[in-house]
């Protein structure tokens, strides 16, 4: 005779119960969109930069000036409105967040306070390191100088967003997104204000060139080198971007108290 227990697991099977909470279903929506255009933005990124860059350079003129125009038209497509969309969900997703923590302020003006320093902070990094992503001569086309002045930046950019972000009841979320998503709206920033600018015209020049035999401006090397510092920079962004996205719900180790 089979024990109480063991009928009921053989009785056991899958239920789906949705929560009836309509934040927390628009929340899940949130997520798995800014997760799926984020895979594809990001993915597209490291594209750019481990296979396609070293790949064009490694391959003859006459067939670079075929496969370029090809491949980049399509993956620029791609490229610029997943950005789009992965920031302007995860916007909507760090507004619910603010309005949630400010409501536990019993403040709830302070979401709109919040959420306004916070892109002046970012859109004042992104206007700083706008020129040091410019092709340069001597110094300033040092790889190290530019590492340091843009990381400097973004460190000092980062720290002025958590403070501006940060009180009694500014969660964990909050304070990780306030860092990461920062991060993320200089990359998009970085995708339509240069590399998009950029690579439109290396896209019409390339094609003319293949196709009509139009030779290629002088202006598409200085264009070129653009993108690619631009590409470079979202590329090694994108690493603390991700770990503080990731640890807005997986690794608490912000708040607006000490501990």
């Amino acid at each position: 005779m089979l024990s109480p227990h063991a009928v009921a697991l053989l009785a056991a099977e899958p239920h789906f119960s949705f929560l009836q909470n309509p934040v927390a279903n628009e929340e899940i929506a949130l997520r798995w969109i800014h997760i799926v255009a984020g895979i594809i933005w990001i993915g597209l990124l490291y594209f750019f930069n481990l296979v396609a860059t070293p790949v064009m350079k490694a391959i003859e003129p006459p067939v670079r000036g075929k496969v370029f125009p090809l491949l980049m038209e399509r993956a620029m497509w791609w490229f610029r409105w997943s950005a789009v969309v992965t920031v302007l969900v995860g916007l909507r997703y760090f507004w619910i967040i603010l309005a949630a923590d400010a409501n536990n302020a019993g403040q709830p003006s302070l979401a709109l306070r919040w959420m306004g320093l916070w892109l002046v902070v970012w859109l004042v990094a992104f206007a700083l390191i706008y020129p040091l992503q410019l092709p340069h001569a001597g110094i300033l086309d040092s790889a190290w100088v530019r590492t340091i002045a843009i990381a400097a930046i973004v460190v000092a950019a980062s720290w002025a967003a958590l403070y501006v972000n940060t009180s009694p009841e500014s969660s964990n979320a909050q304070l990780s997104i306030s860092v990461g998503g920062g991060i993320g709206l200089l990359l998009l920033l970085n995708v339509w204000g240069i590399v998009w600018r950029a690579q439109k015209r290396l896209i019409l020049w390339t094609r003319a060139s293949a196709e009509q035999g139009t030779p290629m401006p002088a202006e598409a090397a200085r264009l070129a080198r653009w993108a690619f510092l631009a590409s470079r920079v979202g590329f090694w962004l994108s690493f603390p971007m991700l770990f503080f996205m990731a640890a807005a719900e997986h690794y608490p180790f912000l708040s607006g108290i000490a501990k």
